[in-house]
């Protein structure tokens, strides 16, 4: 049975549900069982990507689902990201073919450019110079995109969008595209709430997701004395008011702003928590409280990049 969860329509028609399954960081081992847990508790919404390494994993439970009636494919929105060092044209449709094979789909709903700057291509996700930083490559992002136009024109996918671009990256790919992203992908949660690129993007057409959206306390790189946003005194207190967890205000913020939001557990009972967020809403004067919170606290600031032209952290938004 299907969650309740309401749709956002892309400016080409489409419509993307505005709440679905993170996958960064679940474990090969436990998100195959995570996804067909959420698929059982009614997520249809899947995000992945290739460099989270479990998108084998993550098709295994999606054909699992579908073999035994659950669902069928078309039941599904599953996105997948192109990675970074795949950013030639040419190479766009070589990394989504590795992920169509990985999910075992012919098609993806979604398809990002999950980062704007490039690293130098080869087997090596992660790339290093001798002095252990990033290797970066200078391929520009307008470039990616052709390629991304180009499997679309094709069929493999049904959408097309970017993640962490900028609002001047945005203007430039607008700019200088046939075909104008869906959607930008973006960390956002109360420590770092996105308002400016929030508006930019919704201006232009472009529907935001935020992922990371519980502050991504599990990321491998979280030092012990970092701020530990599910524990804040403010949003605990606020939580106690609405009679809901402080995971499912986090998710609720991210909805109420009329963003898509893409909650990451492989927990059972947190899965089912983190849907929980459909009977009730958050009123104004707490979504600008909770707005207050923000210290432009971001989570995933991709270290070592900065050197690249298309870093996309070195303006405001």
């Amino acid at each position: 049975m299907a969650l309740n969860v309401p749709k956002i329509k892309f400016y080409n028609g489409n419509e993307i549900p505005a709440f679905g399954l993170g996958t960064w960081k679940s474990k090969p081992g436990e998100v195959t069982q995570a996804v067909k847990d959420a698929i059982d508790i009614g997520y249809r919404h899947i995000d992945c990507a290739h460099v989270y390494g479990n998108e084998k994993e993550v098709g295994a439970a999606i054909s699992a689902k579908i073999a035994e009636g659950t669902i069928k494919r078309e039941d599904l929105f599953i996105t997948s990201k192109l990675w970074n060092t795949y950013h030639k044209t040419e190479l766009v449709e070589v990394n989504l073919k590795k992920t169509l094979s990985d999910l075992g789909v012919e098609y993806l709903d979604l398809y990002l450019i999950h980062w704007p700057m490039a690293y130098k291509d080869g087997p090596d996700n992660f790339p290093k110079t001798p002095e252990g930083t990033p290797l970066l490559d200078n391929v520009d992002y307008l470039d990616t995109w052709k390629g991304m136009e180009a499997v679309l024109a094709k069929g493999l996918i049904k959408n097309i969008g970017v993640s962490n671009f900028n609002s001047e990256q945005i203007d430039r790919l607008l700019k200088n595209c046939k075909v104008k992203p869906v959607n930008n992908q973006i960390e956002c949660h109360p420590y770092l709430i996105q308002k400016p690129l929030s508006a930019f993007c919704k201006e232009r057409g472009i529907v935001i997701t935020g992922y990371s959206p519980l502050g991504s306390p599990d990321r491998p790189w979280a030092k012990p004395d970092d701020p530990k946003l599910m524990e804040d005194e403010k949003l605990v207190k606020l939580s106690k008011k609405y009679n809901k967890s402080p995971a499912q205000v986090l998710i609720r913020y991210q909805l109420d702003r009329g963003h898509v939001v893409i909650p990451k557990s492989v927990t059972k009972s947190r899965i089912l928590e983190n849907s929980q967020v459909f009977d009730f809403k958050l009123n104004e004067e707490d979504i600008a409280y909770i707005d207050t919170f923000d210290c432009n606290g971001r989570i995933c600031p991709m270290t070592g990049c900065e050197p690249s032209p298309h870093y996309p952290f070195h303006i405001p938004f």
